[in-house]
């Protein structure tokens, strides 16, 4: 903007421009009818309806007087000071029917039952009854078993210690979030027996009369008998952000919307009331919606499902190939031997061991908790440690408006005056001049901003930038943008004292004070602000370079230009003005009275406009578009008007494409005639969204850039649903009562700290502690990296599981000397391997932007869309509460009975294994990795090495053929003799054997999209940490003394052999190359479009400016 100064008209220079937009319900053709619901489908809405409004408040829609009547209480309308309230002994005795005025605390499962349900996972289930069977053979055969003694309680052991870790982990997520929530009890002032009196909020019984006044919270609903300026903020309870007037006389239906009732939990920012009780605890509308979260059941986490499925599977090969081969070696073996049974049990114990990765469920578990730690050093605190990996698998991230994405704080960001405009809030968005405190026509602004306000700082002590404004958020953020460039702010109110105030009301329009500031003509100076249309109509004059000059109509179109501008960005704008009163019209002793009106209405100086947003969070931007570039889908979902929601929403790129009507704009054509795939955003007003149909919502979710305004607690629930139901993994961000249903439903709740409620911080299961929903996008590259770490460090652990059961199945089938023994195998699971595999957790990215260029792991298509309905339709059908209405879930048995008889189905089949998009924990791939080919390297790595000792030895050379001749014999079950010297040797060189090829594995592991050669190998020192550990821990159980008595091993175990397994790590090393470079060719790694028009600069708080001295 520019000034002109030979002319009045000026030249507009706005790099961007927003055009307002139609939301679809202000189209004129509907959206499709919703499909007609069966009959059961009616009964249900109905009950559920019915019991809805049993809920529902309707005191607003009587006369206040038939309230009090109810309740019995007195109450004085001329006077409200003078109401008489409750006598305390019948509020006593409704307190005692009726509880305290409190919420419900969520139902809280007691700390044994959390162990217990940690305890009895179906991994630990499985390690419990390995060592318990242990013990059974312990008592079968005592002498032949003496080792089971340890192997059992190692097992069982192992068990507790995974729930411990489990326990203590989710035991201390509790116990930080219990340290935030708001636990100081809430006092407020009520009248009682003639008395105003001060009582604990939570003894607030129904027909209390309670005060209230500015920076007051309301301690529970209440119907509003009288008040003096009062506006309540209820952005908590539905995302409005403007402040809401209160007066005694309603005429809306809604009781959100009712002008005469305070909602328990909204905040008093402006003028005073007296309130009738009307509901308390549970019964209030922020309890309702509080009970709304608690019936949502926020189900399992993606990957709890994965590692259940896993888990599933493991179990079951590992049950089957015992039984199948305890029936082969009993029937083929050991049937006529006399310890048949105990011999085959040993056996199939082993194998039902070897299959189980013991030490995974402590690695999955310690590789969260690390992540999770890690998270916390970024003020990202998780509740659920499986909670860190689905923030990186979230395909769809719903997020509120109102102190999510913006800062729930006004702030001014323009100002025209003198026919210039000044940018105050640098940013794309908002061009002009830098601001310049001294600029002509600024002082005056900040001058009026200052004194032209009810608003005042809580203290005066401390900075300002330190300071808490109490006010309603327009006066708030003009009061502290006057404050930032006004050198003595805190004097001015005792500098130019206060004579005379006109508040602003609906009918005004307008705010008007007049002051004791002395000018060259008189001794009162009148400021004014308020709608710009209405201060205009008010002025004959305009202050343009510290001249007043007759308004003209070119000022007048310039005033129009700017407006326009301004109000299409989404900003609130107000006009300033003032007026030098002359001392022969008000003389010095006048006394300015309402009733007389003896102030001037008319004939003001115009003195500029200035703009107001809720602005943006600092970094919002960069982390929408970063996360757009990773393939989420971001969506606002918000209780405030489309338009304002629209405007953010493009400057913070969550929308950069045009909507239905603009693109209608565009062609200049009507809206019907756009069809739908021509654009790719679309704003949806919250009254619409019961009314849309199963197409419609499909039309919706299929564009990329998606707002919901309007909403309602309810609407959100039910957006997540929709979106759960088409196969997103929702993420959903909020910080009021109303977004906490939908945090509960979520797959992932993030809940803020700061400005978050308690109610949405016991729903989510994250809370951002310094409420930068920045974090959420370092939370997201944390939980892809971590599930990339999870999936190396499985695939490497796994990996073992087939050099640990082939042997064992060769020591039946084929009696051969058995080459590791169940303890072995768990020294393996629960030594080195445990130690190396928590080592991936401190692994890098293999590229510093890979992991966010990939897309979700689990991606929505239209393909996986149909594949989810088909598999819906194969569910069991919901079951419904003909009373409540409520969805009432299966019995274990019936979810049991279905599932078993799905099993029987060719239907079921195709389906398990009809190939996807998506990335699961344990793939085909990883499986073939680990059971199918370096399984089978280390396998026979670790058999040659087995036999070479037999041949190569310092005691006798045995050639296979020779060796498994004597296992037939029994010759190495003999105590002290030559052979079982030998097989001792033999069972330490395999088990050393499995390590050094574990520890080739591990770095083969490491690189899923790149060669296992290069610095990254070394950029996690970590690893050779763990490796130097289970090297020792390796050798330490094999050449130290005594230890052999426990573990079966050999001090006299040579190291030539052990060259066999390191030539086998190299070949291990050199197939990982080879497997590489063959899925670049032929399944070559999918990355995520660009997305055009992203805007990924920084956001600029604010410029310099100067502060000045007001004129004495």
């Amino acid at each position: 903007m520019a000034a002109n100064t030979g002319s009045s008209k000026i030249e507009i220079s706005e790099p961007l421009k927003m055009t307002r937009t139609r939301t679809i319900p202000n189209s004129n053709k509907p959206l499709a009818p919703p499909a007609e619901p069966s009959e059961k489908e009616k009964e249900r809405r109905a009950a559920a309806d019915k019991k809805q409004k049993a809920l529902d408040i309707t005191e607003h829609l009587f006369p206040v007087e038939e309230i009090a009547a109810r309740h019995g209480v007195h109450i004085d309308l001329h006077k409200a000071a003078n109401s008489k309230g409750l006598d305390s002994a019948v509020a006593a005795q409704r307190l005692i029917e009726n509880g305290p005025n409190v919420l419900a605390p969520p139902k809280q499962i007691s700390p044994f039952m959390k162990f217990f349900h940690c305890l009895t996972s179906l991994f630990n289930l499985l390690l419990i009854l390995a060592g318990i069977l242990n013990y059974i053979l312990l008592g079968v055969d005592p002498a032949g078993n003496k080792v089971n003694t340890y192997l059992g309680a190692i097992l069982i052991i192992v068990a507790f210690l995974n729930a411990a870790i489990e326990f203590y982990q989710a035991q201390k997520s509790a116990a930080v979030l219990q340290s935030f929530l708001n636990l100081m009890p809430a006092k407020c002032y009520v009248q009682r027996d003639g008395k105003s009196i001060q009582i604990p909020a939570a003894d607030l019984v129904l027909g209390d009369v309670v005060f209230a006044r500015m920076g007051d919270k309301l301690p529970a609903d209440v119907m509003i008998f009288a008040c003096t300026d009062m506006k309540v903020d209820n952005s908590s309870l539905t995302g409005e952000t403007d402040p809401q007037d209160r007066a005694i006389v309603n005429d809306m239906k809604n009781p959100l919307e009712a002008r005469n009732l305070c909602f328990n939990g909204s905040l008093v920012v402006n003028g005073e009331g007296y309130g009738l009780v009307i509901r308390t605890g549970d019964n209030t509308v922020l309890g309702q919606i509080a009970g709304l979260t608690a019936s949502e059941d926020s189900g399992k986490s993606p990957l709890s499902k994965e590692i259940d499925d896993f888990v599933k599977i493991i179990a079951t090969i590992a049950i089957t190939t015992a039984i199948i081969f305890f029936l082969i070696g009993y029937f083929a073996v050991y049937r006529y031997k006399s310890s048949g049974i105990s011999s085959t049990l040993n056996f199939a114990i082993g194998i039902f061991v070897a299959w189980v990765p013991e030490g995974l469920p402590a690695t999955v578990t310690m590789l969260l908790t690390i992540a999770a730690k890690r998270m916390a050093n970024q003020n990202v605190l998780v509740k659920d440690l499986t909670g860190v990996e689905t923030l990186g698998a979230i395909t769809l991230l719903a997020t509120d408006k109102t102190g999510t994405l913006t800062r729930n704080q006004m702030t001014v960001t323009n100002i025209w005056s003198s026919l210039n405009m000044y940018s105050a809030f640098r940013s794309a968005a908002n061009a002009g001049n830098p601001f310049d405190a001294s600029s002509s026509g600024i002082p005056e602004v900040l001058s009026i901003a200052a004194l032209c306000s009810r608003a005042k700082f809580d203290r005066t002590d401390v900075p300002i930038a330190e300071r808490v404004v109490l006010g309603d958020a327009t006066e708030s953020g003009l009061t502290r943008f006057a404050a930032a460039n006004i050198g003595n702010f805190d004097e001015m109110s005792d500098m130019y004292p206060k004579v005379f105030e006109v508040p602003f009301n609906s009918d005004n329009k307008w705010a008007m004070t007049i002051h004791n500031k002395e000018h060259a003509n008189g001794k009162y100076t009148l400021l004014i602000k308020g709608a710009p249309e209405r201060i205009l109509r008010l002025c004959s004059t305009i202050l343009i370079n510290n001249e007043v000059l007759p308004l003209t109509p070119e000022h007048s179109k310039a005033y129009d230009e700017m407006y326009a501008l301004m109000a299409s960005k989404g900003h609130r704008v107000l006009a300033f003005a003032q007026m030098l009163l002359p001392r022969d019209q008000y003389p010095d002793d006048i006394v300015f009275d309402k009733e007389k009106k003896n102030y001037p209405t008319t004939n003001l100086c115009f003195v500029g406009l200035v703009s107001l947003e809720d602005p943006p969070k600092h970094g919002v931007r960069e982390a929408i578009g970063r996360c757009r570039s990773a393939g989420i889908r971001v969506m606002m979902v918000t209780g405030d008007h489309p338009l304002t929601a629209e405007a953010i929403g493009r400057k913070i790129n969550l929308v950069l494409s045009d909507t239905k009507e603009m693109v209608a704009k565009h062609r200049g054509c009507s809206v019907d005639e756009v069809g739908d795939d021509e654009y790719n955003a679309i704003v949806i007003h919250g009254e619409q969204i019961d009314s849309l149909s199963e197409a419609d919502w499909d039309l919706i979710f299929s564009k990329n850039e998606i707002i919901f305004a309007r909403t309602s607690p309810k609407h959100k629930l039910q957006i997540v649903k929709r979106a759960q139901a088409m196969g997103h993994i929702v993420g959903v961000t909020g910080d009021g009562v109303n977004d906490s249903p939908a945090l509960k439903k979520a797959d992932l709740g993030i809940a803020m700290n700061i400005s978050g409620s308690d109610v949405s911080k016991e729903a989510a299961a994250m809370i951002l502690l310094d409420d930068n929903f920045a974090s959420t996008v370092r939370g997201i590259e944390e939980g892809r990296l971590i599930f990339t770490n999870l999936k190396k460090s499985i695939q490497y652990t796994i990996t073992h599981s087939m050099p640990e059961v082939i042997p064992n199945l060769l020591y039946v089938i084929a009696s051969i000397p058995l080459p590791i023994s169940a303890m072995l195998i768990l020294v393996i699971d629960l030594g080195f391997e445990l130690l190396i595999s928590l080592t991936f957790a401190w692994d890098p990215p293999e590229s510093s932007t890979g992991l966010m260029k990939l897309p979700p792991r689990k991606p929505v298509t239209s393909a996986s869309i149909e594949r989810k309905r088909r598999l819906a339709t194969r569910a069991l059908p919901p079951v419904y509460d003909t009373e409540s209405g409520e969805e009432v879930k299966p019995s274990w048995f019936t979810t049991f009975k279905h599932d078993f008889n799905a099993l029987f189905t060719g239907v079921y089949w195709r389906e398990r294994f009809e190939p996807t998009e998506d990335e699961v924990l344990v793939d085909a791939s990883l499986l073939s990795w680990a059971y199918l080919e370096v399984g089978i390297i280390e396998t026979i790595g670790g058999l040659v090495t087995f036999f070479v000792v037999f041949y190569h030895n310092n005691i006798q050379s045995m050639t296979p053929y020779e060796a498994v001749e004597a296992q037939k014999a029994g010759l190495f079950n003999v105590d002290g003799s030559d052979e079982a010297k030998i097989l001792a040797q033999a069972q330490s060189s395999f088990y050393l054997a499995i390590m050094i090829m574990q520890l080739f594995n591990m770095f083969a592991c490491k690189c899923r999209y790149r060669l296992p050669f290069g610095k990254y190998m070394f950029t996690n020192p970590r690893n050779f940490i763990g490796m130097i550990c289970g090297i020792a821990l390796g050798f330490f159980i094999v050449y130290t003394p005594g230890v052999e008595v426990v573990f079966g091993t050999s001090r006299d175990t040579e190291f030539l052999p052990l060259l066999i397994p390191i030539a086998f790590g190299c070949f291990i090393i050199f197939y990982a190359s080879l497997r590489t470079l063959l899925l670049r060719k032929f399944r070559p790694t999918t990355l995520n479009d660009e997305i055009i028009g992203l805007n990924m600069f920084p956001t600029v708080r604010s410029t310099q400016s100067k502060t000045i001295q007001p004129n004495v």
